[in-house]
């Protein structure tokens, strides 16, 4: 296994980036590296073998062959970015030879240790793909959908379902609980067609205004997030620097307050009454601190994300069709309410039927009229 990119060897970081692109495009584990093998691509224990002579890895007459288990963890390494991860595991005990892996936050993580074969974004893109499971259908294809579709009322996956006669084939997708008769919930219906023209006609309104108006672009982002607002932020600086003020202040009359009490100048009584107003005061200042603290953060972050989303709409100024590399890449979900129509009979042929859209990174977005 390649574990490091340091010691990654040059023939084999390209097949680390087909691996990464293949997963933006819909394919899971199984699929990719049944593809890494039609295409004779040499596995990581071979490649080792024939550098080294190692077999531990090596299974001739197999040499092509990889595992789902070797894509899924060149898919999760997060040492492909350039950083090192030390105490990625331990022992439970000295008893037991075994050892469990560790949680993210356990674990020491070293930034610009060496090149990085995959960019930050891409990775943690792909970690968010992972946790959505898309599994072929029974054609063996991948919906360009598949994991990004969910029922707004429910909130299960949609299905792709596919309806084929002599004359014509139809491709559309149904809520999940629906299909399963998992949960009391309606068809949710929308044909892939219609969706696919409507997804496709938002990203290039979306995507053309980035281009055309980046700095009006990137103001809107912020200010359409939570606590976007220059303003609030303006004022929410001068609140925490005047809580912290505050704070300090009470920090000095306790001490006083306890020498006064010391020395006799007070009694216990009133030291006592005093100190728990201030300590209450203290306490409620603390909690606004850290409030404020928070809101700041998060507009801070809302910047960041609305730079990373530019990043894409940088790389993709134009596009002929929706792909699923591109789907991926732009959008987090897809949310499919169910149809209305709009004569007012249940089966009426006019209907109106609403999709919610949200970005990577920054969400729902709304151009102005």
């Amino acid at each position: 296994m390649w574990l490091e990119s340091a010691d990654i060897p040059a023939k084999a970081a390209p097949v680390v980036k087909q691996i990464y692109s293949l997963c933006l495009a819909g394919n899971g584990p199984t699929k990719i590296a049944r593809m890494l093998a039609e295409q004779q691509i040499p596995t990581p224990g071979t490649l080792e073998y024939r550098r080294t002579g190692s077999t531990r890895r090596y299974h001739p007459g197999y040499e092509c062959r990889w595992a789902t288990n070797t894509v899924a963890h060149i898919l999760e390494n997060r040492e492909y970015t350039g950083c090192l991860v030390n105490f990625k595991t331990e022992k439970v005990s000295y008893k037991v030879k075994q050892s469990k892996e560790n949680p993210v936050e356990k674990q020491a993580i070293f930034e610009n240790h060496h090149k990085a074969i995959i960019d930050r974004e891409t990775w943690e893109r792909v970690q968010e793909l992972r946790k959505q499971r898309k599994r072929p259908n029974r054609y063996d294809e991948v919906g360009l959908f598949s994991g990004i579709l969910f029922c707004a009322d429910c909130g299960s996956v949609m299905y792709q379902q596919r309806y084929q006669t002599d004359k014509r084939r139809q491709d559309c997708y149904i809520c999940g609980s629906y299909k399963k008769r998992t949960h009391d919930c309606t068809a949710h219906f929308i044909r892939t067609d219609l969706l696919t023209a409507g997804v496709t006609e938002n990203l290039r309104k979306v995507t053309s205004y980035a281009a055309k108006h980046e700095a009006r672009f990137m103001k809107l982002l912020t200010e359409q997030t939570e606590d976007g607002s220059k303003r609030r932020n303006a004022a929410r600086k001068k609140e925490l620097e005047a809580a912290e003020k505050r704070i300090a202040e009470l920090s000095a009359i306790f001490k006083r307050l306890y020498e006064d009490s010391v020395t006799g100048r007070i009694s216990d009584e009133r030291f006592t009454e005093l100190s728990a107003d201030y300590e209450t005061e203290q306490k409620e200042l603390k909690e606004k601190a850290a409030a404020l603290h928070s809101e700041l953060s998060k507009t801070l972050e809302a910047t960041a994300n609305a730079e990373k989303f530019m990043k894409v709409v940088r790389k993709y100024t134009s596009f002929e069709e929706l792909t699923p590399t591109l789907l991926r890449e732009f959008m987090e979900k897809i949310v499919i309410h169910e149809s209305e129509a709009l004569d007012g009979k249940r089966r009426g042929k006019l209907r109106r039927q609403e999709i919610e859209i949200y970005y990577s990174f920054v969400g729902k977005v709304e151009l102005p009229d």
